[in-house]
């Protein structure tokens, strides 16, 4: 699928000469934390792919705790003065390694393939620094979903998909009364994190997440609104299993597979795990957006590390490209539940939640209720966003009100920034 179309120009690009083939494609080591079945599947083609062209991989995976560390190990290697070549980053991360002068950029292959015409503007600001490419998007994850089984949903008499909390409340006091955990979840923070963003959206709309998880305005923050997200959470408190403890998130994904649990809150990721299963949408597991008319918008992407060697500078650029070739971006973002970066890939291919995640985008972007993720690093630094998860986890793992919650949050916010 990926020939020496892509190789050539990137090969002058780079100031060598075609005379030397073995160095020609590049080397990479990719530092990244895609573990999972449906994770592992879809970086498993940007491997293949990148290969296919005659590269080096060197596979760099880091399990554990939504990159937390990953994040460790590079800092380790960046001070020792061995950075590997390309890292999963995203969101302020990038931003913060690039004011340290840490990274290179790849602004020549985007100028030649025209990348700005074809990112979300929001999404290609972020990849930027000081106006330069210096990392480059696989994909949108939207994080505001509800994943379920439709068996356990029958079987508890619960007839469609939640569109506020209260019917949500209402179809999870079913299952439990049918003897089915209603909230398959992992207690960690950014699982903790993830299903209270999306409580705040529910609860207080886009402009009101934006207020409190992006402007960190200390009014939102100790508002009423917030009081009444940590009520719900404290709701759903009582909705999962009582083995919820640090259990990974494919695991919580695997209890709604198995039937074990009506629903999941998590990211689109989740649904990469149901199709690596062999599961079918609308039939073996359904998909709705968590209550709010918005989009968290999620982005996963690889960032360039200040590396020296022409194999390596060639491996970045030709890395660069490939993620960024809409034949990649289909065949990723179809492993990994995701929808394409690129806003003209077609999504024919794609499943129906994919395909309602690409409506609901476009309408989100015109209605002006995108909005970045705090839980998963696109919101906020991550000074702030350790308070964020620090506080959210000790509340759902304590009898805390939501009162106390709102304070401590805001005192804790004010504290990081």
């Amino acid at each position: 699928m990926f020939h020496s179309k892509y190789v050539l120009p990137l090969v002058a690009m780079a100031g060598l000469t075609l005379g030397t083939p073995a160095r020609a494609e590049g080397t990479v080591e990719v530092l990244h934390w895609w573990t999972s079945g449906g994770e592992a599947k879809a970086v498993g083609e940007l491997k293949k792919s990148f290969e296919a062209t005659g590269g080096t991989w060197i596979d760099s995976p880091i399990a554990g705790g939504g990159g937390d560390a990953a994040m460790t190990a590079l800092r380790a290697r960046v001070v020792a003065g061995n950075p590997p070549t390309a890292v999963q980053l995203k969101g302020p991360g990038i931003q913060e390694w690039a004011q340290q002068g840490a990274l290179n950029d790849v602004q020549a292959v985007a100028e030649a393939e025209g990348w700005d015409a074809v990112l979300p503007p929001a999404l290609a600001g972020i990849m930027k620094y000081e106006g330069q490419y210096v990392a480059a998007p696989v994909n949108i994850h939207r994080v505001d979903w509800i994943w379920a089984n439709p068996e356990a949903l029958a079987k508890a008499g619960v007839e469609a998909m939640p569109t506020t909390w209260e019917e949500f409340n209402a179809a999870a006091d079913k299952l439990q009364a049918a003897g089915i955990v209603p909230l398959a979840h992992g207690g960690q923070p950014w699982q903790d994190a993830t299903v209270f963003e999306d409580v705040v959206l529910g609860v207080g709309g886009a402009e009101f997440f934006r207020k409190a998880l992006v402007e960190l305005d200390q009014d939102a923050l100790t508002s009423d609104t917030m009081v009444a997200a940590f009520d719900q959470l404290r709701k759903m408190r009582g909705y999962v299993d009582p083995n919820f403890s640090g259990r990974d998130w494919n695991l919580a994904t695997a209890m709604v597979m198995r039937g074990e649990a009506g629903f999941q809150i998590m990211g689109d990721w989740a649904k990469g795990e149901f199709l690596a299963a062999g599961k079918v949408p609308g039939k073996d597991f359904l998909c709705a957006p968590t209550p709010g008319n918005g989009f968290v918008l999620n982005s996963d992407s690889f960032t360039f590390f200040k590396v020296e060697g022409d194999e390596n500078l060639t491996g970045q650029k030709v890395l660069a490209s490939l993620i960024m070739s809409p034949d990649f971006q289909k065949t990723f973002n179809l492993a990994k539940g995701s929808i394409p970066a690129r806003t003209d890939v077609p999504l024919d291919d794609f499943d129906d939640c994919a395909k309602r995640s690409h409506a609901d985008l476009v309408k989100a972007i015109e209605s002006d209720a995108l909005v970045p993720s705090m839980a998963h690093e696109m919101a906020v630094p991550r000074s702030v966003r350790g308070e964020f998860l620090d506080l959210v986890t000790e509340f759902f793992n304590s009898d805390m009100s939501s009162q106390d919650a709102v304070e401590k949050l805001a005192a804790a916010v004010k504290r990081a920034m």
